[in-house]
């Protein structure tokens, strides 16, 4: 099992001064220790069970930029991008930059959109979620198109595209994987067998519903003809290595009981993750315990 980390909380000590230097730092370490992936989220406002709207949120893809400058093998990608917040076409030709830029480390992470409030404030719009998911499934089509080199015109529902080149092509090979992040067992699951390369999932549920939401989507493979073990199956999870929180051997026997179950990278953000040693002690004390999974 693989160990990524993601970085959703940018209220740190220092104020917006100190956020560049304490962002390339925690990538920096990060990727020497070993962990697989670095991934941010895709919002403007933070999220409210994370902290107040008012509090620092970076642009997801500003941000992996400027990670992939401090960092050399971890993959990189937002868990995920709202298919609301950018239009399609300039969305694949961010992460393809983003591949081409970081040497071809770059992840496609996307789904339907949620958070209403930062649509609102923002002034996007947000559609009913019939129309999101529409919007998502054109979307993984054209990113499909794009990557394939088919310089071609598409026509879809809501985009048309009469030159959708992308120049430079994107390093990773076939294409920047696909991951799709959500539950819903009649669209995202279904969406993944039919575009993604991963699913990622947020552990809150508990290890049976995840394994029943693995089953679900795997029975949607077997309807599209797909190689279900082509999808890599994630989690996303908050560890607490701090006083009154977990202890290493307690992350290990969580992320472990998912490995059982068929997921095989762990994705992990830690509130406190700026504070020093941490990353340190997750990474010596959990990842060697879990590679051999």
């Amino acid at each position: 099992m693989q160990l990524g980390l993601q970085i959703p909380i940018f209220s740190w000590p220092g104020g917006a001064r100190e956020l560049g230097p304490r962002l390339a730092d925690i990538a920096e370490r990060a990727d020497a220790l070993g962990f697989s992936s670095l991934w941010v989220m895709d919002h403007f406002f933070q999220l409210e069970f994370l902290g107040r709207a008012e509090e620092p949120m970076l642009e997801g893809y500003g941000a992996l930029h400027f990670i992939a400058a401090h960092t050399r093998r971890a993959r990189l990608g937002t868990l995920v991008t709202g298919v609301t917040y950018r239009h399609p076409a300039l969305l694949v030709k961010t992460v393809t930059t983003l591949d081409v830029l970081s040497g071809g480390r770059a992840c496609l992470g996307i789904g339907a959109a949620w958070y209403e409030r930062e649509h609102v404030g923002l002034g996007v719009p947000f559609p009913p979620i019939a129309e999101r998911f529409e919007r998502l499934d054109e979307a993984l089509q054209i990113a499909h198109h794009m990557w394939s080199g088919d310089g071609s015109p598409f026509e879809g529902p809501f985009t048309r595209l009469a030159e959708p080149l992308v120049v430079p092509a994107p390093l990773s090979r076939p294409r920047p994987p696909i991951v799709i992040g959500g539950l819903g067992e009649r669209k995202t699951l279904r969406l993944v067998a039919r575009h993604a390369d991963g699913w990622n999932a947020l552990d809150h549920v508990g290890l049976d519903a995840l394994v029943h939401k693995r089953d679900v989507l795997k029975r949607h493979c077997d309807e599209v003809g797909r190689d279900f073990d082509e999808i890599e199956c994630s989690t996303l999870s908050t560890v607490r290595l701090q006083a009154g929180g977990e202890s290493p051997a307690e992350v290990v026997a969580r992320l472990s009981s998912f490995a059982k179950a068929g997921f095989s990278h762990a994705i992990v953000n830690m509130p406190n993750v700026h504070e020093a040693g941490v990353l340190e002690r997750l990474a010596h004390e959990v990842i060697p315990e879990l590679a051999p999974l």
